[in-house]
C-alpha cells in the first residue's frame, strides 16, 4: 500500500516514531481540495514507495484526531506535513498540483537525508 491511513491510536508509531522521512496528508471526506488532491497524493506516493513514507489523516473522524491536527499547526485542509524523526520539517497548504507535490517530497529528501538512509538508497 502506496498511502498508509493512521488516526490517533497508531500516529505515535506511523509518524513520530518513524525511521524515514514521513508525509501527512491533513483532509476530512468534505473537504473538496482533499478529493482532488488524493489520487495525486497516491500517485506521487507510489512514485517514492520505499523511499518517503505517505500517510493520511483524517482530521474530522475523532476528537483524538482532530487534536493532532491542531497540535500539528494544521488550519485548513488539505495541509501536508512533512515529519523528520517526530518533528514537522515542512508544510504545504492547500491543493498541490503533481509537480509541485513532487518539488516538495525532492525537497524534503535533499534537506532530511538522515531520515532516509536507514531505509533505502536513493535514485536521482
Amino acid at each position: 500500500m502506496s498511502v498508509i491511513d493512521v488516526n490517533a491510536v497508531d500516529w505515535e508509531k506511523e509518524v513520530l516514531q518513524s525511521e524515514t522521512l514521513v508525509l501527512v496528508d491533513f483532509w476530512h471526506e468534505r473537504c473538496t481540495w482533499c478529493k482532488r488532491l488524493a489520487p495525486i497524493y497516491e500517485e506521487v506516493a507510489k512514485e517514492y514507495e520505499g523511499k518517503v513514507k505517505f500517510t493520511k489523516l483524517n482530521v474530522l473522524s475523532s476528537p483524538e484526531n482532530r487534536q493532532i491536527g491542531l497540535d500539528s499547526g494544521v488550519m485548513g485542509t488539505p495541509t501536508i506535513v512533512v515529519y523528520c524523526e517526530g518533528r514537522s520539517v515542512g508544510t504545504a497548504v492547500g491543493f498541490q498540483p503533481k509537480e509541485r507535490l513532487q518539488q516538495l517530497v525532492q525537497d524534503m529528501i535533499e534537506k532530511n537525508k538522515e531520515c532516509i538512509q536507514q531505509s533505502t538508497e536513493l535514485k536521482t
